[in-house]
């Protein structure tokens, strides 16, 4: 196993084990709840913007170590970005765990969620590393409308 693949592989089981930003968000401006039907990962992550950036997320459910990790990982990453960013920065992530995309380190919340990109040799786990990200993108595009996001 490569030295940067065994130090992603301690990132994960870290976020997984001592998630970061995990509870409810006092006074959020919007939250949504995602479930893998799948393996049976939930969450609901609670996100408080100025319609320009995201001003705190954080988040709470139960899964395995992968889904946890993604979702602690992403409250970090993207507190304090820009929406439109948030948006770009799925999309890469997305494109590159999902149709094996080239995957740009563009910025430093790139380099961060890379550690997940080992995720697309196990397609059964892509969603479970995706499940939190969506969950967000609903609030951000406004269609979490009283519904469970799915991954399916």
């Amino acid at each position: 196993m490569s030295m940067a693949r065994e130090i992603y592989q301690q990132i994960i089981v870290d976020h997984g084990r001592n998630p970061r930003n995990y509870g409810e968000l006092s006074a959020p401006v919007c939250c949504a709840e995602g479930h893998n039907r799948l393996c049976g990962d939930s969450v609901k992550v609670y996100m408080r913007s100025d319609k320009i950036e995201i001003n705190a997320c954080k988040f709470t459910g139960e899964g395995c170590a992968i889904a946890i990790a993604s979702a602690s990982l992403m409250t970090e990453v993207v507190h304090g970005m820009h929406i439109k960013d948030v948006k770009a920065l799925f999309d890469d992530f997305h494109g590159a765990i999902v149709n094996g995309e080239n995957f740009k380190y563009l910025s430093p919340q790139h380099e961060r969620i890379s550690v997940f990109l080992g995720v697309a040799d196990y397609p059964a786990r892509v969603k479970c590393a995706t499940l939190a990200w969506q969950t967000l993108l609903s609030i951000i595009n406004n269609t979490n409308t009283n519904r469970i996001i799915s991954t399916e």
